[in-house]
């Protein structure tokens, strides 16, 4: 039976302050000066309370590359970040494309027990694109798969996407498209522009992306069926996607906090911690991100959290892996790009990294409100307290964030689990 707590004092979304009473698991009661005998009292003065969050894109890389992350690793870095679920992506080794690889994942982080760890099935055996995976007995398995994506490899061939759009409509699946069409993007390094032309590297163009999420849209609107579109990270796809929603197309997508506050000039210092798939972008495109997830057009944050081992990222740019951490600086990120921008409130930072996701993925108990009787599922979070980010003192097996040196407002303090601490006092439990 978990511990009864008294949260003192905090602001549920950004609202007037509050006690909340947890035991067993739920919140028991909300409102000013509760008392509660034997209680282990939180002072949270100041504190804004979150639903915790919930993450549609998460590389943990087990199986295969425990060198990099494993569920259990990965898993501490969520809680650390605020997460009380993630979605680990399908490109393991073995990749998860059968019922067995997935309850696998599933089993991991059950018995990690940071967060609730929903595996997202393969759409492609092996990601190779050439014939569907196992997507039904996946979806029937433990792990009661609802997502599936081939993440890191578009699927490319028109013929399948449809296949697998109108084969998951049996169980109320989703398909999470990676947008990057292969014959426009081969030997790409960065992102194709200006700074590309300046540095001699091959570029990776804006329409690539573009062109995949204009036909998936077109696909999912006449199958009748969900569409996801991941990292979103062009002006343009933002456009499309607003345009595919007026139509009435039941597409939802992503931006990753990094696509919100990077930029492609940060390729000119070589330093492959930048290096990432989707690149980064431009200004202009980072402002339409912005502009895009203000305005609902973009769905939700997913962070992309993407671990890679030191040799894989300390060499030079050209031979560098693409991707970046993002689990553990992702609120602190969006605070800095939505939230002291006047984009978004706290309520609408809820809404993008808690409700919404969770009925992306399906997740029942996930999203939910800060509200008697609702499960006790949620982060604490101080707005003014941030730091520098050091490699250093991150919860990941890896170090490869963008965000080396750089100072953010705010920090979590807690992140609770149906009632159980997974972080108190801004340490994993």
């Amino acid at each position: 039976m978990s511990e009864t707590y008294l949260i003192r004092g905090v602001r549920p979304a950004g609202a007037a302050p509050t006690d909340v009473l947890v035991s067993e698991g739920t919140v028991v009661a909300t409102g000013t000066d509760l008392e509660s005998a034997g209680a282990t009292v939180v002072e949270a003065d100041g504190l804004i309370a979150l639903p915790g969050l919930v993450d549609l894109h998460t590389h943990l890389r087990e199986p295969g590359r425990e060198d990099a992350e494993t569920v259990a690793s990965g898993s501490r870095a969520a809680a650390k970040g605020g997460y009380a679920a993630v979605h680990a992506m399908a490109n393991t080794n073995p990749v998860a494309d059968t019922a067995g690889v997935v309850e696998q994942v599933w089993r991991l982080g059950r018995d990690a027990g940071y967060c609730d760890v929903q595996p997202v099935g393969a759409v492609t055996h092996g990601l190779g694109g050439s014939h569907l995976a196992e997507l039904g007995a996946m979806a029937d398995s433990m792990a009661t798969v609802r997502m599936f994506s081939d993440d890191g490899v578009c699927v490319s061939d028109a013929l399948l996407m449809r296949r697998a759009l109108e084969y998951v409509k049996a169980f109320d699946g989703v398909v999470a498209q990676h947008a990057q069409e292969p014959r426009l993007t081969e030997n790409a390094q960065m992102n194709e522009g200006v700074v590309s032309d300046q540095l001699g590297l091959a570029g990776w163009p804006a329409v690539a992306e573009e062109a995949i999420i204009a036909r998936d849209c077109l696909l999912t609107e006449h199958v009748d069926s969900r569409l996801h579109v991941c990292h979103v990270s062009t002006k343009g796809a933002v456009q499309i996607i607003r345009w595919a929603k007026s139509r009435g197309c039941n597409v939802t997508a992503e931006v990753t906090p990094h696509h919100l506050l990077l930029t492609d000039e940060l390729a000119h210092s070589y330093d492959p911690s930048y290096k990432v798939n989707p690149p980064l972008r431009t200004e202009d495109d980072v402002r339409a991100l912005r502009e895009g997830l203000a305005d609902g057009t973009i769905d939700c944050v997913a962070t992309d959290h993407a671990p890679h081992p030191t040799e894989a990222k300390e060499t030079e740019w050209a031979t560098a892996a693409m991707g970046m951490l993002g689990l553990e600086t992702a609120l602190p990120v969006v605070q800095r790009t939505m939230v002291d921008t006047g984009l978004l409130d706290w309520a609408g930072v809820a809404e993008r990294m808690s409700r919404i996701p969770a009925r992306i993925g399906r997740l029942a108990g996930h999203g939910r409100p800060i509200a008697a009787g609702e499960p006790a599922t949620f982060t604490l979070y101080d707005p003014q307290a941030g730091g520098e980010v050091s490699p250093d003192a991150l919860v990941s097996k890896s170090r490869n964030t963008p965000y080396r040196g750089m100072r953010m407002s705010g920090r979590v303090v807690a992140t609770f689990l149906r009632g159980v601490p997974t972080v108190l006092e801004g340490e994993i439990q």
